[in-house]
């Protein structure tokens, strides 16, 4: 490959400097900020799902919810994952909790707002988890509608968010297919990398699964490349098989790769207030602004 692929976007004066296409070659529109809603919800669930671990799954969860909140929209993030990964990045202990999404989705007599948490972000909350959800793979086995408790979890409070964001586990297990079948939209974070392109069709083939089995209103908004580093072939290979493979699936925001998601991680904050500046705080906003230009998100 001897043409040299489009750099990355820049920062000047706090403002994303968008170059004119995007790493595939597509036309970059230039996403607008969308107004501010007059009302908030009912919200549009979307899972944030990949069997494989490290691709990104609670970065984006963390700073998407971030970014939305940012724009004036109610967020709901809903940590989903045994690790804790996004309640800790949120700020919140796991190991302090003494009511977690585990015990609402085990227990009848728990109410949510009991385990709602509020952020350091205005207008982003979370439903906490931690290694407790771990038993309700296997607890769920013997329920009554296994697939379809997360969606009475979250049926009191749907109304009062305007996106819910579900950070998935990596695996396709029962909580994941909780998360699809709650959902409106699935989200696939995948990293610029060849192995992590292996799983992307088993991952389909599961969402088309659910699709037609438990939850026909489900979609895939998008596949979103991260870790992306348009100074090595190997990345910019990635991101052309993924276009020829998904076409517009592939969303036009990418997220490059960076030291400061882990640094923000650290702070326990997303990187839109710990870098409000940085290249990839303005990637997140983007991102959600172009998911509001598509109607995956409000």
């Amino acid at each position: 490959m001897t043409s040299q692929a489009p750099s990355g976007p820049s920062i000047r004066q706090d403002a994303l400097v968008l170059e004119s296409v995007d790493p595939v070659g597509r036309p970059l529109p230039d996403f607008p900020v969308p107004p501010r809603l007059a009302s908030h919800g009912p919200g549009r669930v979307i899972a944030m799902c990949n069997q494989k671990g490290g691709v990104g799954k609670t970065t984006t969860t963390i700073n998407l919810g971030a970014a939305l909140a940012e724009i004036g929209r109610r967020v709901l993030v809903v940590d989903f994952d045994p690790q804790g990964a996004a309640s800790v990045g949120l700020g919140v202990s796991p190991h302090e909790l003494d009511l977690t999404v585990y015990n609402l989705m085990m227990e009848r007599n728990v109410d949510i707002r009991q385990v709602l948490r509020s952020t350091v972000v205005e207008g982003l909350d979370l439903l906490p988890a931690n290694i407790d959800l771990s038993a309700a793979e296997v607890q769920l086995v013997g329920e009554v509608a296994r697939e379809s408790v997360l969606s009475r979890v979250l049926r009191p409070v749907v109304d009062e968010y305007d996106v819910i964001l579900v950070d998935c586990q990596p695996s396709l297990g029962l909580l994941t297919v909780n998360a699809l079948t709650a959902a409106h939209g699935v989200l696939i974070p995948l990293e610029c990398e060849f192995f992590a392109l292996r799983g992307v069709a088993l991952l389909v083939e599961t969402i088309e699964k659910v699709r037609d089995r438990l939850n026909p209103r489900l979609e895939i908004d998008g596949i979103l490349a991260t870790m992306y580093d348009s100074r090595t072939l190997h990345s910019r290979e990635v991101i052309s098989r993924v276009h020829e493979a998904f076409g517009d699936t592939l969303l036009q925001t990418v997220i490059g790769r960076t030291v400061k998601f882990p640094d923000a991680s650290v702070a326990a904050e997303p990187i839109t207030s710990y870098a409000p500046t940085h290249p990839g705080a303005a990637a997140y906003r983007q991102l959600a602004r172009e998911l509001v230009a598509r109607g995956d998100a409000a």
